[in-house]
């Protein structure tokens, strides 16, 4: 027998070890028994009897209530059926494909969010990323035109290091929301999920691009895509570093424009939301609020298997009781 298995043994019916407490009546019961077979004589004294030999059947008769009991208690602990389990879970997930569109233009420099827009649209997104276990997540990446950072892909270390490595200046400078959306939608088409969500995040307007933004939206609710919108910057004016002609970066303000009412009309015209971030943590509210709207199904099966550990007390208690009856009727038979 396996002994290790015992510190993870479970007992089908343990109510049956209150038997256990039958034992010392057992044990009153054989020594009552032992007295009341022994004769009695008067003699005027002992002392010439204690030098007599005691049988050696009458020393090791005891053997016989000790095998009882052991085979008592063996079949007690076969009765309460010892046993170890082992569970297994299988895990039935209903992902969600989605795709991060990230405006990447110049105005993305901007520092009316810490450290600036880019840098904390990346570390939110990231954020997002860690929470989305089940999901597969793509990233794409415009400002004059697009590009595919990562496919969708549940390797989110491999997305993570994709976004990491975002930054201005990557593509032809502009806001091209339209080739933004429209290659994320590209990404989308041929995905099998049964919910596909686009985020879109831009800081400006719409102001070049091979794909109208409406088109793009078009596309987007052909192919039953939800496309969340998230306008980016504080109200009023911002601090966007500006190269000065000796190569110095000044800080200028200017206007913070972005074209709102096509945020809007993307989203509610493919059953998502539009979003105004202001700051770090507006920016990051909505990420949450999305996260929470955007519910991946999983479903978890438990199955439980049991091994059972009964039978070698059951042997145990049938050996001993064998053994008892085998010296009761041979050994010790002679014995009162």
């Amino acid at each position: 027998m396996d002994f290790s298995i015992w510190k993870n043994i479970e007992f089908a019916y343990p109510e049956f070890f209150w038997w256990l407490l039958l034992i010392p009546f057992m044990i009153f019961w054989y020594m009552k028994k032992q007295r009341n077979r022994q004769g009695v004589m008067a003699v005027s004294s002992v002392q010439g009897l204690r030098g007599l030999p005691v049988s050696w059947k009458v020393r090791f008769r005891p053997v016989l209530l000790a095998l009882r009991i052991l085979a008592f208690a063996a079949l007690v602990v076969a009765l309460a059926r010892p046993q170890t389990s082992n569970t297994s879970e299988n895990i039935d997930s209903e992902g969600i494909d989605i795709v991060l569109s990230l405006d990447i233009s110049g105005s993305m420099l901007a520092q009316d969010l810490q450290p600036n827009r880019i840098e904390a649209a990346k570390k939110v997104a990231q954020d997002f990323v860690d929470r989305r276990i089940s999901d597969r997540i793509g990233l794409v990446i415009f400002s004059g035109e697009s590009f595919t950072q990562c496919p969708i892909t549940t390797d989110h270390a491999v997305l993570k290091s994709q976004i990491a490595q975002v930054k201005s200046g990557m593509l032809q400078d502009g806001t091209a929301i339209g080739m933004g959306l429209a290659t994320a939608v590209d990404r989308l088409r041929s995905s099998k999920a049964k919910s596909k969500v686009i985020i879109l995040l831009t800081d400006g307007v719409n102001n070049t691009g091979l794909v109208d933004p409406l088109t793009a939206l078009e596309i987007a609710k052909a192919f039953k895509i939800r496309v969340y919108t998230i306008g980016l910057g504080t109200i009023g004016k911002a601090p966007f570093p500006m190269t000065a002609p000796d190569g110095s970066v000044q800080m200028q303000m200017m206007d913070v424009q972005i074209d709102e009412a096509l945020m809007k009309k993307i989203a509610s015209e493919t059953g998502g939301i539009y979003y105004r971030a202001t700051d770090n943590s507006s920016l990051q509210d909505i990420y949450n609020n999305i996260d929470k709207l955007e519910k991946t199904k999983v479903e978890v099966t438990s199955y439980k298997r049991y091994a059972e550990h009964f039978f070698p007390f059951a042997i145990l208690a049938l050996v001993s009781l064998l053994l008892e009856m085998l010296l009761r009727y041979t050994v010790f038979k002679s014995l009162p």
